[in-house]
């Protein structure tokens, strides 16, 4: 397994079905009707559901302890500013950026995005996240 190092990029595309979003409120509870009633949605600001911003950065989370830096990954802290919402089966991409690597506590600092995919990318969601990998850094 190769150690990470400092400015290096990972990127992971993905989406949201309704029944994820439905699966999630169920788990947290968070059954606020902006995420689960189009009819509701429709006469928000938004015009559809919107996924829930803390499933959103659940993906830094899958991330990091399955892909990049993966196995063995602790997740030590994060900052988070939520930017625009997120829609239902739409593309997007998460985008992940190596800021600063200690190498004897074995800690890395990793700037953490989600985008809309294409050309325009917009970002919906960044942060900064705080970690641990005694193998990858």
């Amino acid at each position: 397994m190769s150690t990470i190092k400092q400015g290096e990029v990972f990127e992971h595309e993905f989406q949201f079905t309704q029944e994820q979003v439905a699966e999630f409120a169920k788990v947290t509870g968070d059954n606020n009707p902006v995420h689960l009633d189009a009819e509701y949605a429709a006469g928000t600001k938004f015009k559809k559901p919107i996924v829930h911003g803390m499933l959103g950065a659940a993906v830094f989370s899958r991330v990091f302890g399955t892909m990049f830096p993966g196995e063995g990954t602790i997740y030590l802290g994060q900052t988070l500013d939520f930017k625009r919402p997120m829609l239902v089966d739409t593309d997007y991409v998460a985008v992940f950026e190596v800021l600063e690597v200690d190498e004897a506590k074995h800690t890395a600092t990793v700037k953490a995005e989600i985008k809309t995919t294409g050309a325009r990318q917009k970002v919906l969601m960044d942060g900064t996240a705080k970690l641990l990998n005694e193998l990858r850094f």
